[in-house]
């Protein structure tokens, strides 16, 4: 465990960061972390590093003071990488480098530690925003605190529905309850609604899609053509994998979007019999068992055939 004020005393500048293309997790994490350190370490320059997170979590206490892009060479006291490994965090990886202090919390059996001065790594836990409670002095935590750790667990959990919910996480979460916030609402607005364009880029998906091996895994992939077409991004393709996983028969699912010219983001998704994460580190990314993602070069029948090459040897 890290005493966080104290790993802080004396600090004027700290900077908090996370993966690129923050998911719920992520941006729970790092949010949550950041309203209690400005709480309990008043005068304290206090900033968040972090991709710009997707619309949904616009309403998180701090969201519009999330700083998105390279700006002056700040050198800071502490800087804590959350929810990832120090080289995933995207533009804010120079500021990490020049810091005096580095703090790791993280729970992706991929991260092998050994990086930052300070780590607390656990792949067992739900979610960082887990591992982020774990550490605060609970006397700081308010209504708006309580609400974003609560997101972040709900989005790593799939509303507690994936095998990473234990019952630590729902004690966690019954005494997140107490603070009396519309939770009903908050997983109705952040988790399950989508736009229409969203739904559009979701049934595409799924209508193109194809089986392979004999039925265990799904295959989905969205052309940068095809998202220009429809005009969305990244940030609308949260939870098409998922989707494609829950298929019935299917053990492991593929979802892949066209970031640039042959090159493709891949996100993996399993049933438990499979451990994605592998996959994933054996292409240069990682994540969880059940729960990863990784980039693959080369046209999306390469991708596909040299993926499905590494499940099929689990499987």
């Amino acid at each position: 465990m890290i005493d966080l004020l104290k790993e802080c005393e004396g600090a004027k500048q700290i900077a908090i960061s996370g993966h690129i293309r923050p998911d719920g997790d992520c941006v729970g994490a790092t949010m949550a972390l950041y309203q209690y350190l400005t709480k309990a370490m008043k005068g304290v320059r206090v900033e968040v590093l972090l991709e710009t997170p997707p619309p949904v979590f616009a309403d998180i206490v701090g969201a519009s003071d999330i700083i998105t892009e390279k700006r002056e060479d700040t050198v800071y006291d502490v800087f804590f990488v959350v929810d990832s490994v120090p080289d995933r965090i995207g533009f804010a990886y120079p500021y990490f480098q020049r810091a005096k202090k580095t703090i790791n919390i993280d729970h992706h059996i991929s991260n092998e530690g050994g990086i930052c001065d300070l780590e607390y790594i656990v792949p067992d836990a739900s979610s960082a925003s887990e591992l982020v409670y774990d550490l605060l002095d609970k006397t700081y935590i308010d209504t708006e605190l309580a609400k974003t750790i609560y997101t972040g667990i709900i989005h790593d959990t799939g509303v507690f529905q994936y095998s990473n919910t234990s019952p630590k996480t729902m004690r966690i979460v019954a005494q997140l309850l107490e603070y009396g916030f519309d939770f009903p609402k908050l997983i109705e607005e952040t988790f399950y609604e989508k736009t229409y364009l969203q739904s559009q880029i979701l049934g595409r998906t799924l209508l193109e899609s194809i089986l392979l091996m004999e039925g265990q895994c799904a295959v989905g992939v969205v052309s940068k053509k095809t998202m220009e077409f429809y005009d969305v991004s990244s940030k609308d393709f949260e939870g098409i994998v998922n989707q494609l996983r829950i298929i019935k028969g299917v053990e492991v699912a593929i979802f892949m979007y066209e970031q640039d010219t042959l090159n493709y983001k891949v996100s993996l998704r399993s049933g438990g019999r499979v451990d994605v994460s592998k996959v994933a580190q054996y292409f240069g990314g990682g994540g969880h068992v059940r729960a990863a993602g990784c980039n693959i070069s080369g046209t999306y029948r390469d991708a596909i055939n040299n993926l499905t090459a590494q499940i099929e040897k689990q499987l």
